[in-house]
């Protein structure tokens, strides 16, 4: 359990000390990057909401692009919200059903788990990228703004989806890790560890 790499689960207190100095950025990174995503995007919608809130009631006056850009922010909050979810396994689930299966069984559902979340994010990278790529090529401005990129925030869902598909590899990593020494699968997660 001291031990921490780079496809564990993380733990409550990684083991730092024992890995190389060059790694522990990558360590709090892989730990932390929804997290700090997320804050970082809720801050700014929260912020400019604020901000225009009191400007338009007290002074009349309003940002011509205070009600594009917190709804571009949320972009970024939701789809790297859903990566912290799967990396927690807070997803939507149909655990009750597996619970009651063999411990084979409930391996093969994780398997199956995987493969549909591959498959279905790669999809996602592509048909994302398609149109990140054609604001890009179309040099699409967020309304309101003179030099702000659409594309800019468009790229939230291939690169969440990039972080998706990486979490759920490091949960078929720490399965596949429970089922060979034989311990009991995680299928009552908590939403607030």
């Amino acid at each position: 359990m001291g031990d921490t790499t780079i496809f564990s689960q993380p733990t409550k207190k990684p083991a730092l000390k024992k890995v190389a100095p060059w790694a522990r950025p990558f360590l709090w990174l892989d730990a932390h990057l929804e997290q700090v995503v997320i804050l970082i995007a809720y801050s700014g919608m929260a912020g400019i909401i604020f901000v225009e809130v009191i400007r338009r009631f007290f002074f009349g006056l309003q940002a011509p692009w205070s009600t594009s850009i917190p709804v571009l922010l949320f972009l970024w909050l939701t789809w790297f919200g859903a990566s912290l979810n799967v990396k927690k396994r807070t997803h939507l689930s149909l655990n009750e059903i597996r619970m009651k299966l063999p411990r084979g069984g409930q391996f093969a559902c994780l398997i199956l788990d995987a493969v549909l979340w591959i498959g279905f994010g790669l999809m996602v990278i592509y048909f994302t990228t398609t149109q990140v790529t054609l604001a890009y090529d179309n040099y699409a401005i967020v309304p309101g703004t003179d030099n702000v990129m659409q594309w800019w925030f468009y790229l939230a869902t291939p690169l969440a989806w990039v972080m998706i598909i990486y979490r759920v590899l490091q949960n078929l990593y720490a399965d596949w890790a429970r089922y060979r020494r034989g311990d009991s699968f995680n299928l009552q997660p908590s939403i607030m560890d």
